[in-house]
């Protein structure tokens, strides 16, 4: 596989989704409202008799921080469900189908393309989140919570998630035809995390750093076989002839 070709689809596409205010102004702002909505909660609740236990909030914290992660894995969706079918509405994929650009090139090179916004936006998110929380919450706890084992963890599996996200979208967007059906398709990837989200809160699993870990390479080995199982249901063929 030829890195350097992967990385040219990947500029080519993010110039494309340039054009896209919507997801981007989506992409950006989402993790931003996150870091709005949860200073605000902090305050709220402090701002009544008694606030929020110190011993409480830590545990509460952490669990905002995984909101971030939820956003990692729901945001690359509507990046990644374009990354076919949107190009075959848009008439621009038979060529690059046409050139001697391995499925395996064409595939990471898309997956790049996804990947990055929603990353760094995520990113970018949680570590403001970090600094309001820590401003917020140092005179209560007596000590700076972020950073922290359990945040460091939620920091790789943001980029895990998205993969997994990203990886189940395009294989999503190479099998149907339209873009809307790609797009709902890979928009349930929130679910899964949202399940892991509930369970830490009602008590069944705890979201301590070594759960969070133990997740992380669950999910990466995922996200490694999705990404083979891709290459070999990508039907090139079938794309240049049958797709109208």
């Amino acid at each position: 596989m030829n890195l350097s070709s992967s990385w040219i689809i990947a500029t080519k596409e993010l110039k494309i989704f340039k054009r896209k205010r919507s997801i981007i102004l989506g992409t950006i702002f989402f993790p931003l409202l996150l870091d709005v909505l949860f200073p605000l909660v902090i305050l709220y609740a402090q701002s009544k008799s008694g606030g929020i236990p110190a011993a409480f909030l830590p545990g509460l914290l952490n669990a905002f921080a995984f909101f971030f992660v939820i956003a990692a894995a729901t945001l690359p969706s509507a990046i990644a469900s374009y990354a076919i079918v949107g190009e075959k509405v848009e008439k621009s994929l038979e060529p690059l189908l046409a050139t001697p650009t391995t499925d395996g090139e064409i595939l990471l090179g898309k997956s790049i393309a996804a990947f990055i916004p929603p990353a760094l936006a995520s990113w970018s998110g949680l570590s403001i989140f970090m600094v309001l929380m820590d401003r917020l919450t140092y005179s209560e706890l007596g000590y700076i919570l972020y950073p922290s084992w359990s945040i460091a963890v939620i920091f790789l599996l943001v980029p895990i998630a998205a993969v997994l996200s990203i990886e189940l979208s395009i294989i999503a967007s190479s099998r149907v035809s339209d873009v809307r059906s790609a797009n709902s398709v890979g928009g349930i990837m929130f679910i899964p995390f949202m399940v892991i989200y509930l369970a830490g809160e009602i008590g069944v699993i705890t979201l301590n750093p070594e759960n969070l870990l133990i997740i992380s390479v669950a999910i990466l080995f995922v996200d490694l076989a999705l990404f083979y199982f891709s290459i070999a249901t990508f039907r090139r063929e079938e794309i240049l002839t049958k797709w109208k």
